[in-house]
């Protein structure tokens, strides 16, 4: 049974947290607007990071030592489910993160190409959410989920670690699916699922009462502090009314809402329903923006159903190279990679599909390990954004370009172009060696 007191002891958990200093309404477009951009083109792009570092080994293609064709490469074991896709991908490695800091993770500065770490806030926004900027707006630009441990997502719902809107500006993750899915799915579910959501909906729009009222009660000093949550629990109940005027969209691409929600063997049946939930904000056209941080950005996590009995900071103090237990951590990333891909694939777009106007980026937030100088930071991009980006290629770079060159391209592509993405000239006189985008991966 739903009560009253339940229902307020869980509201700051499951809602306001994950959208106090968000941005998370934009102005609402009508379904044929979200579709595409000006160019005739839609466009979406996803961002895939794993903690604890992308160790080299686990990405170049055997034997190859510098750039060249992907075509007839054998990856090494850990992305070894990518095998089929060369023709699709590019294999980066050869840029830096030095100036980012990272130790146990760079958090926000992995994403940001600035100074991160444990405790330090963002000092800009970062790329996932300058992305979802230059893309056609829609209902909800960004989403952005985190895959920790079974207890850590339960007892933090939301955390904010990776994105970011502004300098001081974090951007929450949401770590449980149930949550997640009654906020999107809620009003178009079906028993206690709507129970939950019609309950939900009264309480948020007492609280929002309730907290606004409060406001003139409040010491000016104080007030900067309490109106973002006055404008999170705001930003819930529009969310919800604008949802209401999507669901159409919704219906068709809901996921089903299983036992893997409610009764959670291992964590990877959380993860698997995070993703579940991502693919279908992005099909339906309620976002275009992806986030997913599997550990959450941070040193933690655990993979117990895939049979790993390590759990996360510990993985970090382990080679990667000819690891099974990084093997299975990794592929199971690349078949998360790979549904991404098939799941876009069905569903017609243009004269294709939405795959093919889709980037996917996928990386780590820590560089190349656990206490790294980040003097390499390997990436895979799949997919090519619509014709933008040239694919099937090993590039290899040579340590003196930054990962802020790699985010610049990124804009590039989406039809957002700069020269330095949050690096000024001063800073790019030390750290790096060109201007402007990769060439090398344009069409």
């Amino acid at each position: 049974m739903i009560n009253r007191r339940t229902m307020l002891r869980n509201v700051a958990a499951s809602g306001v947290g994950a959208a106090v200093g968000s941005s998370f309404i934009p102005s609402p477009l009508s379904a044929s607007e979200n579709e595409s951009d000006a160019t005739g083109k839609p466009r979406r792009v996803i961002f895939f990071l794993q903690n604890n570092g992308f160790n080299p080994s686990a990405c170049i293609p055997r034997g190859m030592k510098k750039s060249g064709s992907l075509f007839g490469a054998k990856l090494p074991e850990s992305i070894k489910p990518l095998e089929p896709y060369l023709d699709r991908i590019n294999i980066i490695n050869g840029l830096h993160g030095r100036h980012t800091t990272p130790t146990h993770s760079a958090y926000f500065g992995a994403l940001g190409g600035y100074r991160g770490g444990e405790h330090r806030g963002p000092s800009a926004e970062t790329i996932d959410h300058s992305i979802s900027k230059a893309l056609p707006q829609t209902i909800l630009p960004h989403l952005r989920i985190g895959m920790g441990s079974l207890s850590g997502m339960e007892r933090q719902p939301s955390v904010a670690a990776l994105s970011a809107s502004g300098a001081g500006k974090p951007l929450y993750m949401h770590c449980n699916p149930n949550h997640l899915y009654q906020t999107l799915f809620g009003s178009i579910a079906d028993g206690d699922v709507k129970k939950e959501y019609d309950a939900r909906s009264l309480i948020f729009k007492e609280v929002e009462s309730i907290a606004a009222k409060g406001k003139g009660e409040l010491p000016e000093s104080d007030l900067a502090l309490f109106e973002p949550y006055v404008d999170g629990f705001s930003d819930i109940n529009n969310l919800r009314t604008k949802l209401n005027g999507f669901s159409e969209s919704l219906k068709k691409f809901k996921p089903l809402h299983s036992d893997k929600y409610v009764s959670p063997k291992h964590e990877t049946d959380w993860h698997d329903a995070l993703l579940d939930i991502g693919i279908a904000t992005l099909k339906s056209g309620l976002s275009n923006t992806l986030t997913i941080a599997s550990g959450r950005a941070g040193v933690w996590g655990s993979w117990e159903g895939l049979g790993v009995e390590t759990t996360g900071h510990f993985l970090g103090h382990m080679g990667q190279e000819g690891n099974p237990i990084w093997h299975k951590i990794r592929q199971y990333n690349c078949r998360m990679l790979v549904k991404l891909m098939k799941s876009l694939e069905s569903v017609p777009e243009g004269n294709g599909t939405m795959m093919d106007n889709t980037l996917i980026v996928y990386t780590s937030g820590n560089a190349d390990k656990q206490h790294t100088n980040a003097s390499t930071w390997p990436f895979i991009l799949l997919g090519n954004c619509g014709g933008r980006i040239k694919t099937g290629n090993f590039l290899q770079f040579n340590g003196t370009r930054p990962i802020n060159a790699l985010y610049a391209t990124l804009l590039h592509a989406v039809g957002a172009p700069c020269d330095r993405y949050n690096m000024n000239e001063a800073n790019a006189r030390k750290l790096d060696s060109g201007s402007g985008p990769l060439e090398q991966l344009f069409a």
